[in-house]
């Protein structure tokens, strides 16, 4: 995240294009069971070293929910992008609420291609 002032930026956000495969990306993980939703469900993943990449909305009302993330990924040597809309990212998780986090966790056995 970048600041602008008192402003919060989001970054690095995804263009249009990226966003979509991301997201296209999603849904087959909940298909395989591979994504878990929620600022929550990600600090564990990251704690106990089952992820691939970390997927925040940069939509979000207060960021502050999303502040620690970006360091803790760094910190895992993980990969973490915002996408554009909250609604959006919650639809590709299968989830009729808005999400602000998900992230794909790490399954050896697993059909998706990376």
């Amino acid at each position: 995240m970048s600041s602008n002032g008192d402003e919060v930026i989001p970054w690095p956000v995804a263009d249009a294009i990226l966003t979509q495969e991301i997201l296209d990306l999603l849904q087959q993980g909940i298909h395989y069971g591979q994504v878990k939703k929620g600022p929550s469900e990600v600090v564990k993943a990251l704690n106990r070293n089952l992820y691939e990449i970390v997927v925040m909305a940069a939509d979000t009302e207060s960021l502050a929910i999303l502040y620690h993330l970006p360091p803790m990924a760094e910190d895992k040597g993980v990969l973490y992008v915002y996408v554009p809309s909250k609604i959006v990212l919650g639809r590709a998780c299968n989830v009729s609420r808005p999400v602000i986090a998900a992230n794909f966790t790490r399954n050896e056995t697993s059909d998706l291609a990376p």
